[in-house]
């Protein structure tokens, strides 16, 4: 029966496009990080593919489980709900009615050979085959996945739980995070070059979590950075000439619409005074229930606006730009190979990524910070922000801002630009930074500062000059800023007096004296962090107490003092005792607290302790010199995934001692520091 599944799987792989892999080096370094060279693109593509699913195949099949709708025969419940909404969206569809005539025929090549490389990696381990009949995949399931992908970055996710009041919801490994990006050129550097930081605050594993990898061909790519695993390309990273960042940003990309129903007629709604049929289809979810695989059946709609939901309360439709396009993994194909400024605009020029921040350096001295988005041209008699009419083409829109129309900064006077998740409208210096007025009001771009953006204005502003030592400095920053910007104000935890409350009188004092600094020795550290989990446990992520109480800080210290006695024996609890690193057998003290620069967000580990979950993962530091970038990375675990591997905690180390190693796009050093060549199969 093995022998069968083989022969038909190998007769579907050879009818794809396949370079000889004996043409394709894979070369690992002493950390294991993979260089892929081939003559092509195409054959670079199938190495990285390759190597990729050597590190991390598990992760790899997830991804392409949820791209065909299969992840519930894995994952149970949970992946069924991503099969649903995949199914909901229509995102096999949209990709099936747009892949022949939007993917440029270079770019199919890349993504056939991609495919090629993980179906021969599946056929030569059965073993690590985690559903058969998930192979062998196909370019169009590639694209499927990163559509859903980006619509869940679009809001997608948010939505359909309002919708549903969270019957549906989805799987937390598959949401992004928050990050840093900062920009500087020779206007306030030190010694004129251009300096790059690279540090989005991903999940430490999973399917959005970082994959490092350096890509060479004869037809121009090179590249070194870090992609998601199962994509293609570099997702952000840097070449001989430039580099990029994405930070994750908040307009408003997605739009709910409450249609009109029919009262004699639910399966029809008003749309311009007329009555439009709701287009209706049977969906099958196949979900692994304690070992036995069910089959379950389900509805689906859909409108003029788009997916729509018909519950109790109504009918709901979402329309997003996110649904509309299949061409993002190829434009950050075209970012890869750009060789300066004007190439990397034409790629954006795009607008197939449907958001994220960029910000942007190259060896030109060019900086560059453009608030990205797949931003749809509304109607300006409307309130864009809440539920919509869903009965009227006037909210149907259909065309999209160009790049020019979107907040973005060239070359800004004061030498910097940044962001970390917060207004564009604050991404330099004061006199440079751009005003909210001049944009399109219906765009709904944020306007809020957080504790990182606010800490790096503290911190710029003591450097009329930059050395590339302050730049390190200020990337592994993690002190709060004299004014907290947390949703929850908290201010009232640290105008406490311990004489008040003698019982609580030793935390008031350490909450008090903390330097507000989040060093493994932090004792208040420790404490405002088991305050803050309490407080995101009670309100639910992203909600607010609109002014945290006097007698809410007391109950808080309680909860703490309680916690601290019943794990750890004691209230003088160090961070580093409170929260670790781990990975394995492998456990160590880790600094950073949500939202200090260095950012570490943490979960439940085992005794009272929390291990670090999401937040710094993959850094990477560039400077950009007359004689080629220098560049230094680190990942917070290692370059393989698979606990037997020597790389899987192999820079755990240096990740938690803010150190570095360094890399390079240099072909003939990359070989002459080999540790191992081969080539795949």
């Amino acid at each position: 029966m093995k022998w069968c599944y083989l022969f038909i799987f190998g007769i579907a792989l050879s009818a794809q496009a396949q370079p000889n892999p004996q043409s394709i080096d894979i070369i690992r370094d002493q950390w294991g990080v993979p260089h892929i060279y081939a003559p092509t693109d195409a054959g670079v593509a199938y190495g990285l593919a390759w190597a990729n699913s050597e590190d991390d195949f598990k992760t790899i099949q997830q991804g392409f489980l949820a791209g065909k709708a299969m992840l519930g025969l894995y994952s149970g419940k949970s992946g069924a709900t991503i099969d649903y909404v995949i199914q909901l969206l229509q995102c096999r569809r949209i990709v099936d009615e747009r892949y022949e005539k939007d993917i440029a025929p270079d770019y199919k090549k890349v993504l056939e050979a991609y495919a090629a490389g993980i179906n021969a990696y599946a056929q030569a381990h059965p073993d690590e085959v985690l559903i058969k009949k998930l192979f062998p995949v196909t370019p169009k399931d590639m694209l499927t996945y990163s559509v859903l992908q980006l619509a869940i970055s679009s809001g997608v996710d948010g939505a359909l739980k309002e919708i549903t009041e969270g019957k549906i919801a989805t799987a937390p490994q598959f949401k992004l995070g928050g990050s840093n990006a900062y920009a500087f050129n020779s206007k306030i550097t030190e010694d004129g070059n251009v300096y790059l930081a690279i540090n989005s605050h991903q999940p430490l594993e999973g399917p959005v979590s970082w994959y490092e990898a350096h890509l060479m061909s004869d037809e121009g790519w090179n590249i070194l950075g870090a992609l998601f695993p199962g994509a293609p390309s570099i997702l952000h990273g840097c070449n001989e000439y430039l580099g990029w960042a994405h930070t994750v940003n908040y307009p408003d990309k997605l739009d709910v619409y409450q249609l009109e129903l029919n009262p004699e007629n639910k399966n029809q709604y008003k749309f311009d005074g007329q009555w439009e049929e709701l287009k209706t289809s049977r969906i099958k979810l196949h979900v692994k229930v304690a070992g036995i695989k069910i089959g379950v059946k389900r509805e689906i709609w859909e409108s003029k606006y788009g997916p729509t939901m018909v519950t109790k309360k109504g009918a709901y439709a979402l329309r997003t730009g996110a649904l509309m396009e299949i061409r993002a993994l190829e434009q950050w194909y075209r970012m890869n190979k750009a060789r300066n400024f004007s190439e990397f605009k034409k790629a954006l020029n795009m607008v197939a990524i449907s958001g994220y921040n960029i910000v942007y350096a190259d060896r030109y001295d060019t900086i560059y910070y453009l608030s990205n988005g797949k931003l749809p041209i509304r109607n300006p008699n409307y309130q864009w922000t809440t539920t919509l009419p869903g009965n009227t083409s006037q909210t149907l829109w259909t065309d999209f801002h160009p790049i020019s129309d979107l907040p973005q900064v060239l070359n800004p006077a004061s030498g910097y630009l940044f962001n970390s998740n917060h207004s564009p409208f604050n991404a330099t210096s004061s006199l440079d930074n751009l005003i909210l007025k001049d944009y399109d009001s219906s765009m709904g771009y944020e306007t809020n500062d957080n504790n990182r953006s606010t800490r790096f204005m503290e911190l710029i502003a003591q450097y009329p000059k930059l050395s590339y030592e302050n730049f390190k400095l200020i990337k592994y920053d993690q002190q709060l800023p004299k004014k907290l910007a947390y949703q929850t104000h908290a201010d009232s935890l640290f105008l406490l007096e311990p004489s008040d409350y003698p019982e609580l009188s030793n935390l008031i004092t350490i909450i008090n004296q903390w330097d507000r600094k989040a060093n493994i020795e932090s004792r208040g550290a420790a404490l405002f962090s088991i305050i803050y989990y309490q407080v995101v446990k009670e309100q639910g992520a992203g909600a607010t107490y609109r002014m945290l109480s006097k007698e809410k800080s007391v109950e808080l210290l309680t909860f703490a003092k309680d916690y601290l006695l019943t794990h750890f024996g004691k209230t003088d609890v160090s961070l580093g005792e409170y929260q670790k690193l781990v990975r394995g057998d492998k456990t160590m003290a880790l600094s950073g607290i949500p939202d200090v620069i260095a950012d570490m967000h943490s979960g439940a580990y085992e005794n009272g302790r929390v291990k670090g979950e999401q937040g710094e993962s993959y850094i990477e530091l560039v400077k950009f010199t007359p004689q080629g970038p220098e560049i230094e990375t680190v990942n917070c675990y290692g370059a393989s995934n698979k606990p037997e591997s020597e790389h899987y905690a192999d820079q755990m180390d240096l990740f938690v001692g803010k150190k570095t190693k360094p890399m390079t796009l240099d072909r003939e050093r990359v070989y002459k520091e080999a540790r191992k060549v081969y080539h795949p199969q």
